[in-house]
């Protein structure tokens, strides 16, 4: 009965009306009409008044029920659009014509409390995503020449460094440059636990939301501070903190329609004509039954308010801005109501290995030493060879190795590295010459490996774990195991997923087949696909998604952005550290939690059961009401009554995705 593109952006009627009582003038005006028009009936049924009092409470009524209605339906009618309450004017102004004061009067009445009651449960929605940008702190404390001075979060800039006293909110995104403090980061990215933080290594080096900062030494903005004094290095500017990007994207998402409502859009693009003809049809019923022309018009205004889809209007809108709300509040982004829809009718998932179902980093997994030799000794020789080289493997030798030997071990220094590109490493320890490497440096040395040796690499390699064989001198004297270990959470994580319908997991990597299939094996995917290449990558989506109805990758939003535009929806984790991602996915974890993954799918499923609860309700409504009223068995009050009844209950249905429990 309207440009529904608009009534979608409005969210059903949601005008903010100010007036005489402020932002609730709306409702007051409502609630004074249905009091006159109450007072007007009593005193026309049960008393001897003069009918000029009634009749001057119906006017009063009218005037209460009908201003805002009114004014909306001017400033559309004048833009050339079709208003819902326009309609309900001329059903009004039908009614007193035909001298129905009193049910003209409630129909005003019930439908300015359906709007305004609208506009305040709507307006609960639309504050859970306002009180996002309430997070952020508007001021911070600026350190400058040894003073801290406390300015604008507009005036901070890239490089300042501020300081952040206990229990207080984090101004701005940056790093952590003096100071430990365990951070409540639930605001950005939905941890329920408090995270500890620490100082970077170098806190005098240029950093930038590009710089590849570790997530102990990163801080957002909007985040609470634990119980220690902080000082950051500012990396992003106000308007570009993830924090504002998160409230500006969740703001987008709002209008972005979903499936559902592009159908339902189309369906009233035909319903809308049909219904204004059938009424306009009605009108000369008279001449066919009998009855007067009065009678007619009477049923043909009823009608009109029957067949009025405003509840069906509603009943997506409502949904999508409330999963939304309730995802943002969960550190999940989604980007509007097709995703929104998408993932909950998922029946496969597609993964990137590395950082998405594993740490993304090589920990020390195996040490075995072989002769004489024992496993501290063995570690002490190849922390102080690996402690020469800057390769990712070597620091993960000395981090995981120290950890095993205990942080105060001293270890003696090794010297004169010499690097063998792709194949290990030579370096002088205490008089001998150690070698630590993969089977082909050893290959190309001496007389090669022996098969037993050999055999033992082969088996550890069989398990998907990098080796590095060491040899000192002539005698080979253990070797060393390394693996990007699965999350912690990431098979639990899987068996939940298995158990709420999704039938297929698989993993798509770059890394080798044997890698791939051990970690498949040991959370429990279905299945495992290795040396892809990206664009492999991309080819293996397009097929899966001929197999599959919906599918999604998830991966880390950067490197897997072609694979997620060719999958059903793209999902990105960690995406609260990278821009890349909350631009490039269709809905961003913003944690870096593979465990958020299950809370997301859950949400979108009871978002979908009460989109089509909504519909169920707002369709059966009008396909009750429409014959009532043109059989004559419903009033236009009735009618209205109805109406306004249903409008209510579908978004009040859709508001429960606000108290969705993870």
């Amino acid at each position: 009965m309207k440009d529904k593109e608009k009534h979608s952006k409005d969210d059903g009627h949601n005008h903010d009306h100010g007036g005489i009582f402020g932002k609730n003038t709306e409702l007051y005006f409502a609630i004074l009409s249905g009091v006159t028009l109450i007072t007007g009936f009593l005193l026309e049924k049960y008393t001897g008044v003069s009918a000029n009092i009634p009749f001057g409470l119906y006017i009063a009524a009218y005037f209460f029920g009908g201003y805002f209605t009114l004014k909306e339906a001017i400033t559309k009618v004048s833009k050339g659009e079709f208003e819902i309450d326009f309609l309900m004017l001329v059903a009004a102004a039908g009614a007193a014509y035909l001298g129905e004061w009193a049910e003209g009067a409630l129909l005003l009445f019930l439908f300015s409390l359906g709007h305004a009651l609208e506009n305040y449960a709507m307006g609960k929605a639309k504050k859970s995503i306002a009180a996002l940008t309430d997070l952020a702190p508007k001021t911070a404390l600026l350190k400058k020449d040894g003073d801290t001075v406390e300015v604008g979060i507009e005036e901070l800039q890239i490089g300042d460094t501020i300081v952040v006293r206990p229990n207080s909110k984090i101004s701005a995104d940056g790093v952590i440059v003096k100071g430990n403090s365990s951070i409540d980061q639930s605001p950005i990215t939905g941890e329920s636990v408090p995270v500890d933080k620490t100082p970077i290594e170098n806190p005098d080096k240029e950093y930038t939301a590009k710089s590849d900062i570790p997530d102990e030494n990163r801080v957002f903005s909007g985040t609470i501070n634990g119980n220690n004094t902080l000082e950051i290095k500012v990396i992003k500017e106000a308007k570009d903190s993830t924090l504002n990007r998160l409230v500006t994207m969740v703001q987008e998402a709002q209008d972005q329609k979903s499936p559902t409502q592009l159908l339902t859009d189309k369906f009233e693009r035909y319903y809308v004509p049909s219904v204004i003809l059938l009424v306009i049809l009605l009108n000369f019923a008279f001449l066919v039954i009998d009855e007067t022309w009065n009678e007619s018009l009477y049923r043909s205004l009823a009608v009109l308010v029957a067949a009025s889809p405003c509840a069906l209007a509603i009943s997506t809108p409502s949904a999508v801005l409330s999963g939304v709300a309730r995802a943002a509040r969960g550190g999940v982004l989604i980007k509007g109501g097709r995703p929104l829809e998408d993932l909950g009718v998922l029946t496969a998932l597609a993964f990137d290995k590395t950082g998405t179902l594993t740490e993304g980093k090589p920990k020390l997994t195996d040490v075995e030493s072989f002769g004489n030799i024992d496993k501290k000794e063995l570690l002490e020789i190849a922390i102080a060879v690996e402690e020469l080289s800057d390769h990712p493997l070597a620091k993960a030798v000395v981090r995981d190795g120290m950890e095993r030997l205990g942080k105060d071990t001293k270890i003696p220094d090794a010297d004169d590295l010499e690097a063998v590109q792709g194949k290990g490493i030579k370096a002088n320890y205490q008089g001998n010459s150690i070698y630590i490497g993969n089977l082909e440096l050893f290959e190309d040395i001496d007389k090669g490996v022996p098969s037993d040796v050999s055999e033992k690499v082969r088996a550890l390699e069989g398990e998907g774990k990098t080796t590095m064989l060491i040899k000192r001198g002539d005698e080979f004297i253990g070797m060393l195991g390394l693996m990007d270990t699965p999350r912690e959470k990431a098979k639990e994580t899987l068996a939940q997923l298995k158990e709420i319908g999704i039938k297929k997991m698989i993993m798509l990597t770059g890394d080798n087949q044997k890698v791939a299939d051990a970690v498949a094996e040991e959370i429990g995917l279905t299945e495992a696909r290795g040396s892809l290449l990206p664009e492999e990558k991309v080819e293996a989506i397009k097929k899966l998604a001929e197999q599959e109805n919906k599918l999604a990758m998830i991966g880390d939003g950067v490197n897997d952005a072609p694979a997620m535009a060719n999958s059903t929806v793209g999902i990105a984790m960690g995406a609260a550290g990278s821009d890349v991602a909350l631009e490039t996915a269709d809905i961003a974890l913003m944690a870096d939690k593979l465990e958020t993954l299950p809370f997301a799918i859950g949400l979108s499923r009871k978002a979908k059961a009460i989109i089509k609860q909504n519909l169920w309700v707002s369709l059966g409504v009008v396909a009750l009401l429409i014959p009532a009223t043109i059989m004559s068995w419903a009033s236009i009050g009735i009618a209205v009554a109805i109406h306004e009844g249903s409008t209510l209950v579908v978004v009040v249905n859709a508001l429960r995705l606000l108290a969705y429990k993870k």
